[in-house]
């Protein structure tokens, strides 16, 4: 499986639209706030039933921060959640909707995209495609800080962020050359090792 592509507003609308509801909203609220799935699926209820600007720990970096919530989401979350987090499991309310079920979901949507020709057969979609979403949207927007803030990376850094900011744009076919005899000479290397 290769790297999460990025997708536009209207192919977003596309798959949103074809999901089960709950995971359809958990990929927006990705999409909305850049967060990861995983950290999107693990928002207790209590949480933002205070507030749109909830705190929240990354699970990756551990590092933690204050998250917008737009007004609709926010209200629309608060409908759909339950006791204890906000996108529940389906059989024990104690724990929450795993990655699995929501990645699953979204590819049943995005297979019927690419039998279609909507979608590129080639690439490879995911939740993790909405955080690459988020961040071109951020990028364009307010430029390379924004996209860093929203994605909580270090802006002494820049390097990871620019690959998620800037994953809108098709590489050249020079810089697709390239790579690929990079990875020609590694696969050499190790195979001398």
């Amino acid at each position: 499986m290769g790297r999460s592509k990025w997708l536009s507003d209207d192919l977003w609308g596309l798959i949103l639209r074809t999901m089960m509801p709950s995971n359809s909203l958990a990929v927006e609220t990705s999409l909305e706030t850049g967060l990861r799935i995983s950290d999107v699926l693990s928002l207790k209820t209590e949480s933002i039933t205070r507030t749109n600007r909830p705190y929240v720990t990354d699970s990756k970096t551990g590092k933690r921060h204050r998250l917008y919530i737009p007004v609709d989401l926010h209200r629309r979350l608060l409908a759909g959640a339950g006791k204890m987090w906000v996108f529940e499991g389906r059989k024990d309310w104690r724990k929450h909707r795993t990655r699995q079920t929501v990645y699953l979901d979204m590819q049943h949507s995005v297979d019927v995209l690419k039998r279609n020709s909507t979608l590129n057969g080639t690439y490879t979609y995911s939740p993790h495609s909405a955080r690459k979403s988020a961040a071109v949207r951020a990028y364009h927007e307010g430029g390379l800080d924004a996209a860093a803030r929203l994605l909580m990376h270090d802006r002494d850094h820049p390097a990871v962020t620019l690959l998620y900011a800037l994953s809108d744009v098709e590489p050249s076919s020079s810089a697709r050359k390239r790579r690929s005899c990079a990875r020609s000479r590694r696969s050499a290397q190790s195979g001398q090792e």
